[in-house]
């Protein structure tokens, strides 16, 4: 059974929640951490998918995917606070009656700052390094910005809800596991098909599209096509992580966690 995992999630979210009461401050740092964190990944996953784009290879995604990979061990291992994450920690917190409602509206909310702080800040750090200034080397990440921003709303929507359900079990599967290895490999597999599956994590876009518009880009990448895509799929996030992660692990294993 998977009830000594959700002690486990339950532990994670109020030891979160304790951050959250000592400094507002920290808390948003960890959080602006976490996105940092995703922002490495999403170099090294376009960077390897630019040597395979340019060569029009079939191979230019699952090598992106794998090598993004990196993101969720460095947030896993490394610490930080991912609202993505949290969506599914607290809210289960929330229907143990851990949490109050009010509190895990601030926790989601500021988290979500926080990635945005963090995304914004490692953007500047990529533009000064001057990584991505080659059309030979940007011309995938633009690809996939672009697409990203054209996407039917609806559609948007619920990749979002299929992503969210399946990064929160690349972190709650694993905390069954024993050993670092086991739990490494299984976070790997499970964002490998995210990632491969063209699903839409609205921190992993806002890190990618921050970096997309400090960099040459075409006007169909813009501000507004960054709210016509982080809009739908925050919430189909949301849905994933609190509905159909913690909402559906409450229900049933409710009779095993009131013994």
């Amino acid at each position: 059974m998977e009830v000594e995992a959700l002690r486990s999630v339950e532990q994670l979210a109020l030891k979160k929640f304790k951050v959250f009461k000592q400094s507002r401050v920290r808390y948003i740092a960890r959080s602006a951490l976490a996105s940092m964190f995703i922002g490495f990944g999403v170099i090294v996953a376009f960077k390897t998918g630019s040597f395979f784009y340019n060569e029009h290879s079939p191979f230019t995604y699952p090598m992106a995917a794998l090598t993004f990979g990196a993101a969720i061990i460095l947030i896993a291992y490394g610490g930080g606070d991912l609202f993505t994450g949290n969506t599914f920690y607290y809210t289960y917190a929330a229907f143990l009656r851990k949490l109050k409602w009010s509190q895990v509206v601030q926790l989601w909310g500021l988290s979500y700052v926080g990635n945005m702080i963090g995304a914004a800040f490692f953007a500047f750090m990529i533009y000064t390094t001057g990584l991505f200034a080659d059309e030979s080397v940007n011309a995938f990440l633009l690809s996939v910005v672009e697409k990203k921003m054209h996407l039917p709303t609806m559609q948007l929507f619920f990749r979002a809800i299929l992503c969210n359900w399946l990064v929160c079990l690349a972190f709650f599967i694993p905390m069954a596991l024993k050993g670092d290895g086991p739990k490494m490999f299984a976070m790997m597999l499970f964002v490998f098909c995210f990632f491969i599956s063209g699903y839409e994590h609205s921190i992993a876009n806002m890190c990618t599209f921050a970096i997309a518009l400090v960099l040459n880009h075409p006007g169909t990448i813009s501000l507004g096509g960054v709210l016509h895509n982080l809009i739908p799929v925050t919430l189909g996030n949301l849905i994933g992580g609190s509905i159909l992660m913690a909402y559906m692990y409450y229900y049933v294993n409710k009779p095993y966690l009131e013994e």
